[in-house]
């Protein structure tokens, strides 16, 4: 009977059930830097709206929070899905999307970041993560969503890494810089930081450009048991780009915090996976722009770890808060000293805890001036509550105006996070 309903009918039904279905209480809450997910049941009228087999399906309700962009996103997330679901049976599915939250189906299983700290993927998973980089790099352009007018195209491998410069110097760096500007100079990060390091680096090999995740690590692969083993699903695609593959191997490389050995291995396994997959190509230069990449990824992240480290801060912090803080930020910035060529030592632990401290309380102070109401709901950090903000986290020039955007399938697509119970504000 569904085929007869009209699809405006189907539409609002669709949402009807799922709205009132994302505010019930129960369930289990995971919450990341962009997204809270409250995973339910969906109940048999959406289930049968869905074609799900049973109301008992789980599901999660993804709406996002206002966060701060660091890193560049070009595309929606559902988009993304729709595009990769049909060719790689390895990641989540959207089964609805109404512009400001959105419907994924539900993958049994915990995530690699859910495993002992500091435990060894193992060359087994490696070889099965260095599949799926293949995989998505043989990834048909024609599929993809449409590109921004100003985005690099076709192997300009420098025009990449110069977009993705310019970005962390303008809308990360720049843009936040009222607030952040005099933690970032007391902290040490030069004000030059992103100019600094492209004059450092050579400009990269021309390689074909393919579909990036850009988010490959831990938190994001989901181990699901099958009869004869287990299978890696990767998920949370919403930072995905259209670029050099390079860029991909050196973020997983960061974020999944390999030792020297895995990192060697990964890198070895990447480069034979895509060999086999006769795209040897992509492995033009690959051991000095890898270094260039990688440099580019502890430099970019500086801003961010930085900012993160002085929002976590609670109210009134204790001293180990803002010591832990001053860890966060002393390891982003002995990351980055090297690539920028930087001299002598980042500061001292007692120098960052004094310049959180001192920014924690001129940010109050200036809050508790400028404060006022704005009907909004948003997350705040250290209250154990996760609220929702409906117009948050907007990519510039994104569509967030449509409504269910595509046919469901009963596939399934999770999206998990480390974080349970509080939202961090960026």
């Amino acid at each position: 009977m569904l085929h007869h309903l009209p699809h405006r009918t189907r539409t609002a039904l669709v949402r009807f059930f799922a709205e009132a279905r994302r505010r019930r209480a129960g369930g289990e809450v995971v919450v990341g830097h962009h997204n809270s997910n409250h995973i339910l049941p969906l109940g048999q009228p959406l289930a049968y709206l869905l074609g799900m087999g049973s109301g008992q399906v789980r599901a999660k309700f993804r709406v996002p929070f206002e966060t701060i962009e660091v890193v560049p996103r070009i595309w929606r997330e559902s988009e993304v899905l729709r595009a990769v679901s049909d060719r790689l049976g390895d990641v989540p599915r959207c089964l609805a999307d109404f512009g400001e939250w959105s419907l994924h189906a539900y993958v049994p299983g915990h995530s690699l970041a859910e495993e002992a700290s500091g435990k060894p993927v193992g060359e087994e998973r490696m070889a099965a993560l260095a599949d799926f980089f293949a995989r998505l790099a043989g990834m048909p352009p024609d599929d993809f969503p449409q590109l921004p007018d100003d985005w690099p195209r076709g192997d300009d491998s420098r025009g990449f890494l110069h977009r993705l410069a310019r970005f962390t110097e303008q809308r990360v760096h720049q843009d936040n810089r009222p607030r952040f500007g005099r933690l970032f100079d007391c902290v040490g990060v030069p004000a030059d930081a992103v100019s600094r390091f492209l004059r450092t680096v050579p400009d990269p090999a021309r390689r074909p450009f393919v579909l990036l995740h850009t988010d490959v690590h831990r938190a994001n692969v989901v181990v699901t048991p099958t009869s004869d083993g287990e299978r890696l699903t990767v998920l949370d695609w919403e930072l995905s780009l259209y670029g050099d593959p390079l860029h991909d191997l050196a973020t997983h490389l960061v974020r999944m915090d390999y030792d020297e050995s895995e990192r060697k291995l990964m890198t070895e396994l990447w480069a034979e996976a895509m060999r086999r997959s006769g795209r040897a190509d992509l492995t033009v230069g690959l051991d000095p722009d890898l270094d260039t990449y990688l440099g580019y990824e502890y430099v970019q992240s500086v801003f961010p770890d930085v900012m993160r480290a002085a929002l976590a801060l609670p109210a009134e912090p204790l001293p180990e808060d803002v010591e832990r803080a001053a860890d966060r930020v002393r390891r982003a910035l002995c990351r980055a000293w090297e690539p920028l060529r930087m001299p002598g030592e980042p500061e001292s632990r007692p120098a960052l805890v004094r310049a959180l401290r001192l920014w924690h309380a001129d940010d109050g102070a200036r809050r508790s001036a400028t404060a006022k109401p704005t009907g909004r709901r948003v997350s705040r950090p250290g209250t154990g509550r996760v609220e929702s903000c409906p117009d948050a986290d907007r990519p510039r020039g994104i569509d967030w105006t449509s409504g269910l955007r595509r046919d469901p399938d009963p596939q399934p697509g999770p999206d998990r996070e480390t974080s349970i119970g509080v939202a961090e504000s960026l």
